[in-house]
């Protein structure tokens, strides 16, 4: 079976709110409620839709800041950080089916946000790696479904 690029982006776009984030989803809480006692935004935002997204949607304490059919989703962080932070999801035909990559990017801020980004990486690569691997999964479970991810 092979997932095309339309099928991978349906599963991306579909992250969040009350489907989770496909893979350790306690720590997406655990996330939420420590920006929630800093005063933040916490994970309570939800999103508009369940299945769709636009330019400026919430997604828990995300926002989508780009969006390309079916090639492009950048979100934008809004939980307190010593820095900023985006979550970018890139999606490629090739002959195998689709390459997904996805990139955590962090400006830091002074030497906290250093020391934040330094400490947390090993967690974030986890996190994401099998958050993709969950992505792959999924997809596989759609029509036309292959997938080739890359973190």
């Amino acid at each position: 079976m092979h997932a095309v690029p339309a099928r991978v982006f349906t599963v991306v776009e579909r992250l969040g709110g009350r489907r989770g984030w496909l893979f350790a989803n306690f720590l997406w809480r655990w996330r939420g409620a420590i920006d929630r006692a800093m005063g933040g935004v916490g994970m309570s935002r939800g999103r508009r839709d369940p299945d769709r997204l636009r330019v400026g949607d919430v997604v828990d304490f995300w926002r989508v800041e780009a969006l390309k059919y079916p090639t492009f989703i950048r979100f934008a962080a809004e939980m307190k950080l010593p820095g900023r932070a985006w979550l970018q999801f890139q999606f490629n035909n090739v002959p195998e089916g689709t390459l997904l990559r996805s990139e955590a990017l962090f400006k830091p801020i002074g030497i906290l946000g250093r020391l934040y980004w330094t400490v947390l990486y090993p967690l974030h690569v986890i996190l994401f790696t099998g958050m993709l691997r969950a992505i792959r999964a999924e997809a596989e479970r759609g029509p036309e479904s292959k997938l080739v991810s890359q973190i």
